[in-house]
């Protein structure tokens, strides 16, 4: 099995063979990205792998950089604003702030310039029926405009078409008649949700996902093949679950965020090796800290998620939050004369001022091979050879009063603080505490830093689990293949309309049957759920639980009584006299795969200790210079135990233990550092 992450730094790949895992780590190029892949599965014999696992962040940062093709948009008449309009919320920062504007409108980066939105005369009502025909000779002239402006591709979304997609299904014919084979996606077919802009928004990120995606899928399997490589190449969703490729690509929306979606699927693995069930996971990159939550061992997953404030997209998600946080953060001085760090970024290019790559600011990767703390000969497992005079030059060159090494001290520790300070509003926000929880620190910067943040964050201890430089490639061999659908229907749950859901469940369940392929259908298990609500209510209360089989009264029965039970474990209230109404019906199609396993450690014997491969100084930290030492992680064995300030380096990471914490190493070579 092999595992990649496509990053917009590095390109982490992982293999399992014979119960080994093998890694490597290349730089991303992010011009011919696949290449990078390709180069990383030719070091990991991918000839001799029966499934290539995928997960790229390429999608979402063309979206966020704006790097996008050319596309037209088509709605219904009256109606083309809402891309500019989302659902109307701003976030705290921009409530009292008149000068305000959301990042994809009109007024900042749109996806997609008014001028190529583009209202149709038509019109279908609530419950499907057509108040007004589709205008076919106003469709072709508006198709027109998009012709002459030279569109890639076309994203179509009419009010209520997830009700009737007639319209919608006759304007993609049109399309093909005037604009020929562009890429198109309607809707009713991407997500056939209710609430007009988040199926807008999807309907438009899928088409930029085709573009983008479908080239790049197609030289990426070339490529594995000429390598040698026979299996399967699935690519990972939102929820880090595999599709086949080519279903993959059928609605590319799905994959846009993968790939931090990844290492919580990752962590929950572990941790249910370990026995950690309540996670708080932080993968600290070179440009980003992306936190995520595992509750009794699950990620916890919404129904969308978001790209930018209120740019949503209805695809079932593992709930990341990403901060500017990560071994590239620039260090700066502000126009006030404070020093900050980050959320700039130095990135792979020029990157930190050690890389001597042509950056000119100190970065995070700058502060701590200044303190010590990364060895500038042993850094990406020894390919890249760093220089601390760059760093020092970088932080004399700040213009600030402040001196040297409170230039250094104070950076590293307003970097850990912006971490510590993430960590906890993700722990307030879901309500947990974080005494009852671990942090799990992966990423290349992940175990540098957690450790510094456990005392801030109050958390029980800090996880660092085997090869943490790759932990996220490494979440894409430990999750399932899964097919999914949904469809929205708002419908009272009496007994009356049965058999009208159960037409839902079975024809999304015959839709997912053909997906799946032949080898796969003896392990294939549907899982149903569905999003409800208390009639007269506006939100909805996601995955309640349906019964398998046909649906009929008496499971109608069942799921308001799961809805009722669900309501009230979530909310603390109960409504039993009111009556609950349907929205939206999901199924699942999950075929088990085999999953990565970590090797145990044999314990150490009795009266040795583990030994140190030579002793360091650790600067800035505290007022004066701290004598430690440095360990290799390959050397350690079970029940170790290491006292700080110590750094334990491998080659794709660095874990720093600071003054006061003991790391301990566990059964499956995890490093568990507690507080003393």
């Amino acid at each position: 099995m092999i595992g990649v992450d496509v990053g917009g730094t590095f390109t982490d790949v992982v293999s399992i063979e014979n119960g080994q895992i093998k890694t490597t780590k290349i730089s991303t190029d992010v011009h011919t990205t696949e290449q990078g892949v390709l180069a990383g599965a030719r070091e990991v014999a991918v000839d001799q792998a029966r499934v290539f696992n995928h997960a790229s962040t390429h999608g979402l940062n063309a979206v966020i950089t704006r790097r996008l093709p050319k596309i037209g948009f088509l709605t219904t008449e009256g109606h083309r604003d809402i891309l500019d309009m989302g659902r109307t919320w701003r976030p705290a920062e921009g409530l009292m702030n008149p000068q305000w504007r959301r990042s994809y409108g009109d007024a900042n980066r749109p996806l997609v310039p008014r001028y190529l939105r583009r209202g149709i005369t038509e019109r279908v009502t609530a419950d499907g029926g057509v108040l007004i025909p589709l205008d076919v000779e106003a469709v072709r002239r508006e198709l027109r405009v998009l012709r002459d402006c030279h569109v890639e591709g076309v994203a179509i979304c009419l009010l209520n078409s997830y009700v009737n997609a007639h319209h919608e299904e006759q304007l993609r014919q049109l399309v093909a008649e005037e604009l020929g084979e562009v890429p198109v996606s309607i809707s009713s077919e991407v997500s056939p949700l209710a609430k007009e802009f988040a199926r807008a928004s999807t309907t438009v990120v899928d088409v930029f996902m085709r573009l983008i995606y479908s080239d790049y899928s197609r030289r990426l399997d070339s490529g594995l093949r000429n390598l040698g490589f026979t299996g399967d190449l699935n690519f990972a969703d939102c929820a880090a679950q595999l599709v086949h490729v080519d279903v993959a690509m059928e609605h590319p929306f799905r994959i846009v965020f993968a790939g931090p979606a990844a290492g919580t699927v990752s962590s929950a693995h572990f941790g249910s090796l370990i026995g950690a069930s309540n996670l708080l996971c932080a993968d600290v990159g070179g440009t980003s800290c992306d936190i995520s939550l595992v509750s009794d061992g699950k990620p916890f997953v919404n129904t969308t998620f978001e790209l930018e404030h209120d740019l949503l997209v209805n695809a079932l998600s593992n709930e990341v939050t990403a901060i500017g946080a990560g071994g590239g953060s620039l260090v700066t001085i502000d126009a006030a004369g404070e020093l900050k760090v980050g959320p700039g970024s130095a990135g792979s290019d020029p990157g930190p001022a050690c890389y001597g790559t042509g950056g000119t600011q100190p970065a995070t990767t700058d502060t701590c091979l200044l303190m010590g703390v990364i060895d500038p000969d042993g850094f990406a497992a020894g390919r890249m050879k760093l220089d601390p005079e760059l760093s020092r030059q970088a932080f004399e060159n700040l213009d600030s009063a402040l001196s040297f090494e409170q230039k250094v001290s104070y950076a590293f520790n307003i970097a850990i603080n912006n971490i510590a300070e993430g960590l906890t509003n993700v722990a307030i926000q879901h309500g947990v505490d974080p005494r009852d929880f671990s942090l799990v620190a992966y990423g290349a910067a992940g175990p540098m830093l957690l450790p510094a943040a456990l005392s801030l964050v109050h958390a029980a201890e800090v996880i660092v689990p085997p090869h943490p430089g790759l932990f996220s490639a490494l979440g894409l061999v430990s999750t399932d293949l899964v097919y999914a659908d949904s469809r929205s229907a708002y419908t009272l749950l009496t007994p009356d309309v049965a058999e009208s859901v159960d037409k839902i469940f079975q024809s999304m369940e015959q839709k997912l049957s053909e997906q799946v392929r032949d080898e796969d259908r003896s392990r294939v298990e549907y899982q149903r759920s569905f999003d409800g609500r208390l009639a007269g209510q506006t939100w909805e209360t996601p995955f309640i639980d349906v019964p398998s089989g046909a649906i009929d009264p008496d499971a109608i029965a069942t799921m308001v009584g799961n809805f009722h039970d669900t309501y009230q474990e979530r909310s603390g209230n109960r409504f039993e006299a009111l009556p609950v109404q349907g929205v939206t019906y999901r199924v699942q199609a999950v075929v088990r795969a085999e999953k990565v396993q970590y090797p145990t450690l044999p314990e150490r014997p009795a009266g040795e200790g583990p030994t140190p491969t030579r002793s360091i100084i650790i600067n800035y930290l505290r007022e004066e210079p701290l004598d430690g030492f440095e360990y290799d992680r390959a050397s350690l064995l079970a029940g170790d135990t290491i006292e700080g300030p110590a750094v334990i380096r491998e080659p794709l990471s660095t874990t720093f233990v600071v003054p006061g914490q003991t790391a301990t190493v566990g059964p499956h070579a995890e490093l568990r550092i507690r507080e003393q």
